[in-house]
């Protein structure tokens, strides 16, 4: 049985129950992983305009991926998931819609027909992001407000504010936010060597772009200080479409109004269907959820634990009511305890 909110969504949608008034459609994204060719476009133009250090340039030995998953300095991840013999469907292929470069006509049978003898594996790509939750977990915990929803129904970190605490870490259901580290020692140990170009623990330092390397390494700006996708809520004040969306090769991720975009994942799944591909299913498009539906969803050929997706996601500060309700009533429960024996003693 799915997960469900125990409290109604609020019609008027996430921005204005904020406390914004005569707020605009709310914003998001929706990423058809079925055309994503794992460019990583999406992950250069993030990093470019919020000038988010580099995370690391090795391939991981896994996959063609040198990120790994989201974090403080990753906001945007793509995911290559190669899939053996057997995971692909039977029968002929199918057009998924991807650009393409061939023949005017398209492939001759001969061409696709071998094409179909050699499909013994599948890439699965997907360009995973902040899911910018209708219910926020995030936001529920932070002391500080640091973390704040925009007018444009997004969730986004005040750097100013945050003081570091990690609560909102452990809260986000998709492990999605992160306090970013700085491996200043690495970076010591390098400079006492002598040796700026080798490695402490494998991976290359991290050594900001200049004209010449510099004899210390740039400290990383943020240190200590949660951070995730802001969905370019600097580019949405000046009303641009967010890095990610923008550089896109081929539509893979698109950027809109939420609604829009809801409207537009179901009709690209119902078509998958009826082109022959049953898998093809929505993740976070439903309000409903047990995160009262994403400002980020996704069509996905497979099971979300495939693309390193919870199935069912859950804003974490549900039960925090019910919990703080039977803690109350615990502690009357002590504290009547403790007067019944203090006044019996003494009667």
């Amino acid at each position: 049985m799915s997960n469900r909110l125990s409290r109604p969504i609020d019609p008027v949608g996430p921005a204005r129950e904020a406390g914004w008034e005569d707020a605009p459609a709310r914003k998001g994204f929706f990423t058809d992983t079925s055309i994503c060719i794992g460019c990583k476009a999406c992950e250069v133009a993030c990093k470019e305009w919020n000038a988010i250090p580099e995370d690391g340039l090795s391939l991981l030995g896994s996959s063609y991926d040198n990120s790994g998953s989201l974090g403080a300095s990753t906001w945007r991840h793509v995911a290559f998931v190669e899939q053996p013999t057997g995971a692909t469907r039977p029968g002929p292929p199918v057009d998924l819609g991807m650009p393409s470069v061939g023949p005017p006509h398209g492939l001759s049978e001969a061409t696709k027909e071998a094409n179909h003898e050699k499909a013994d594996f599948r890439w699965l790509m997907s360009s995973d992001v902040c899911k910018h939750c209708t219910h926020a977990a995030c936001l529920d915990v932070c002391p500080t407000g640091a973390l704040f929803r925009t007018e444009f129904g997004t969730v986004v970190v005040q750097d100013d504010i945050c003081n570091g605490c990690g609560y909102c870490v452990p809260a986000c259901p998709f492990g999605v936010i992160e306090r970013r580290a700085d491996d200043l020692r690495g970076a010591a140990h390098l400079e006492d060597s002598g040796n700026l170009t080798g490695t402490l623990t494998g991976t290359a330092p991290k050594v900001k772009k200049a004209d010449k390397v510099p004899e210390r390494r740039v400290r990383d700006k943020n240190v200590g200080i949660a951070q995730k996708c802001t969905l370019c809520y600097d580019r949405l004040k000046g009303g641009n479409t967010p890095a990610c969306a923008q550089a896109c090769p081929t539509q893979s991720i698109q950027f809109g109004d939420v609604d829009t975009l809801r409207e537009r994942a179901l009709a690209r799944a119902q078509q998958l269907h009826a082109q022959g591909v049953p898998e093809a299913r929505l993740y976070g498009a439903d309000p409903q959820d047990g995160i009262g539906g994403a400002g980020a969803m996704f069509l996905l050929l497979d099971e979300p634990e495939v693309y390193g997706l919870p199935p069912d996601p859950v804003v974490t500060t549900r039960d925090l009511p019910a919990m703080w309700k039977k803690a109350g009533l615990a502690a009357l429960a002590l504290l009547g305890g403790a007067a019944a024996s203090f006044y019996g003693g003494h009667s």
